[in-house]
């Protein structure tokens, strides 16, 4: 245990330390940094455990930062650590350091996720925490870590709060334990105008342990964090108050603590000198550390090193009892593509595409045995079910199951199943109709950022959802979606693969795409509705092609038929209709625009070849296929309006979605 005068001058050097980064940036936040000061360097100095010589130790406690805009607390407090110099700290904000303006996710650095989207971040941890269970019960108590998270007041006012709390106090999460640092104080306003609530009550309602502290003190701090680990039952809320922008001082030396602007706005001037002085450190030369902290932090890794061993060791021990349990966690923690046999799922004939998931949903649960799979309250619609009927749900004290039942909390459960991918050691898929993909929007679009293999399964893909009407039938959605194909991520890559399967037999290959792609999240989007198999023969091996020609198609085409999904069927209706018009037809499913775009230009050419008419049929925008049909070459027939409430049959035909349309649209444009 560490002295309260040691402790709070290490506090002091993080603040120092994050109010300068920000005044050099000329931007950020230093107020919440400078509260939150206290609970951070108590966490690393006394009670993380990590090998600072391997980042990517299975067996690591985690921190997760929720609120992002207190990146410079996290990186003064990994620079104490040596995870970051003293110079890249004073390059935050700028082109190309290691310091962006919110973190992203960094291992070596120690960084275990990007956060910014206030909410995110804890239910991340709410996943990992999900996923260190699940991997327990399967490997034994070899990792034995703990789960931090690191919560604000505008993190607990986000909705998805709801959700996390919900699922990790239901679930019993006695490896999470939460640290909500509870200054009252806003961007813009205090907390006291926007919420009345009790947070404590709340939590508790919720089966969590509750401890409330001073989140200045480092000895209640050290106290609440022995009680939390002590917890055997409930994840715990540690809820420190703390004061914003403790020790700042305003330019006439009176106090700037609890004050808004220390927010999001540098200190500036007189006051961030007087601040610099009071705290101890040295305007002139803000960017260094004390020596007597430097000496906490050295005694810090001495222990650790230790503590690093000691678990090392046990690992080995349970190694040589447990060789093939050992031989699964390597290779669970290396990410690499399960081993599936694809060959032997068999597909019904004419399936809807949904349908056709859930029986490979099926042949995966019990194939891969690290496979977590989700669905928010719609298992037996969206067919998660299939994967369902080979296992059991995650409940409390029991995590030998693989499901996942999130409940109606779209947005919580993708979050919760990048958490379980940003852990490791697991595969994260989860399901809901494609609709309500507007919900998990936020959550998709980190998941590209990260790079995190999520697998996102999107049912009842068109207007063609039918009676339900048009606020459960996706028009804009596929469109929304499909620009993260468009969208590259930091390593050049497209941010995510998109798949529409054309029917049950593509499906199949689709999943494959889907369990072989270990670098970005994707989104498989399938049918409600029947369809059609495509015609005998065709090679479905080819959707990995993104787009492909297929069988049946007419050589030297007078008209290239495009579409993805249910109306490629469509289209090869329509195709016979054209052939006894003496019509020559080439049909080409495009499961993936960017994986056909990724294609070499040889072999796009090949598929829509140049100067051949082209028609387009897609259930969504027209825009889904305007970059593959162009204007100057043909037309894409589509939907411009929400849909309509009635059989899916009806609307085919009100819609235009029909073989008869098919036929006059073409016949009009090769007129």
């Amino acid at each position: 245990m560490n002295n309260k005068k040691l402790m709070n001058k290490a506090a002091d050097n993080i603040r120092i330390l994050a109010a300068s980064m920000v005044e050099k940036a000329k931007s950020g936040h230093p107020g919440g940094a400078m509260g939150g000061a206290d609970f951070i360097n108590v966490l690393y100095s006394e009670f993380l455990e990590y090998d600072p010589k391997n980042p990517y130790w299975e067996g690591r406690d985690r921190f997760f930062l929720d609120p992002g805009h207190m990146a410079p607390m996290l990186y003064a407090q990994l620079a104490l650590a040596g995870k970051f110099t003293l110079d890249e700290l004073a390059q935050l904000r700028q082109w190309g350091s290691p310091t962006p303006g919110h973190p992203e996710v960094d291992l070596v650095r120690g960084i275990e996720n990007t956060s910014g989207p206030l909410g995110q971040g804890h239910t991340f941890a709410v996943g990992a925490a999900i996923a260190a269970k699940f991997l327990k019960a399967r490997l034994g108590d070899v990792m034995g870590q703990t789960i931090y998270a690191y919560i604000s007041d505008g993190g607990v006012q986000e909705e998805i709060s709801q959700g996390a709390g919900r699922i990790a106090g239901h679930l019993g999460l006695d490896n999470l334990i939460m640290f909500y640092d509870s200054n009252d104080i806003q961007l813009s306003t205090t907390c006291h105008e926007v919420t009345c609530e009790d947070v404590a009550k709340k939590y508790e309602a919720w089966n969590w342990k509750v401890i409330t502290i001073n989140g200045n003190d480092a000895d209640e701090i050290r106290a609440a964090i022995i009680e939390a680990k002590a917890e055997k039952e409930r994840p715990t809320l540690i809820i420190g108050k703390t004061i914003m922008g403790k020790g700042a001082l305003k330019a006439d030396c009176s106090s700037y603590e609890n004050n808004c602007a220390t927010h999001g706005a540098p200190l500036g001037g007189d006051a961030y000198i007087n601040t610099i002085k009071n705290l101890g450190g040295d305007p002139e030369n803000p960017f260094q550390i004390f020596p007597e902290v430097q000496e906490l932090y050295a005694k810090r890794a001495a222990e650790l090193e230790k503590i690093v061993a000691e678990k090392y060791a046990a690992k080995a021990a349970w190694a040589a009892e447990n060789p093939d349990l050992a031989v699964k966690m390597a290779e669970w923690f290396a990410g690499k593509a399960p081993q599936v046999d694809w060959a032997a799922i068999q597909q019904k004939a004419n399936d809807a595409t949904r349908s056709a998931s859930a029986t490979v949903l099926g042949a995966l649960a019990t194939q891969v045995e690290n496979m977590i799979c989700a669905s928010a309250d719609l298992s037996n619609s969206d067919k998660t079910d299939g994967f369902l009927k080979k296992t059991h749900a995650l409940v409390k004290g029991d995590f030998s199951g693989a499901f996942f039942q999130a409940g109606v909390a779209e947005l919580t459960m993708a979050c919760c199943c990048i958490g379980m991918a940003l852990h490791g050691g697991v595969i994260a898929a989860c399901g809901t109709f494609f609709v309500f993909s507007d919900y998990m929007k936020p959550a998709v679009r980190m998941a590209a950022l990260m790079e995190l293999p999520v697998k996102f399964i999107w049912t009842h893909d068109a207007f063609r959802v039918g009676e339900d009407g048009p606020t459960h039938e996706p028009v804009e959605q596929e469109a929304q979606i499909r620009l993260m194909e468009k969208l590259k991520n930091h390593k050049g890559h497209n941010s995510m693969l998109v798949l529409r399967p054309a029917d049950a037999q593509e499906t199949t290959e689709c999943w494959r795409l889907a369990m072989e792609n270990t670098t970005t999240p994707t989104a498989l989007i399938l049918s409600r509705q029947n369809i059609a198999d495509l015609p005998a023969g065709n090679d479905y091996a080819q959707a990995a092609k993104g787009a492909y020609v297929v069988a049946g198609s007419d050589a030297d085409a007078d008209v290239v038929l495009v579409a993805s999904g249910s109306e490629v069927s469509t289209l090869v209706a329509g195709a016979e209709l054209l052939r006894k018009d003496g019509v020559k037809c080439s049909i080409v499913s495009v499961p993936s625009e960017g994986l056909f775009r990724s294609q070499c230009p040889e072999y796009q050419a090949q598929v829509l070849p140049a100067g051949v008419k082209k028609f387009g049929l897609t259930a969504g925008l027209p825009v889904n296929l305007q970059g593959l049909v162009p204007a100057h070459e043909g037309k894409v027939w589509g939907l411009e309006s929400f849909g309509f409430s009635a059989p899916y049959k009806v609307l085919d035909e009100k819609l235009g979605f029909t073989a008869e349309n098919v036929y006059n649209q073409v016949k009009s444009l090769l007129k």
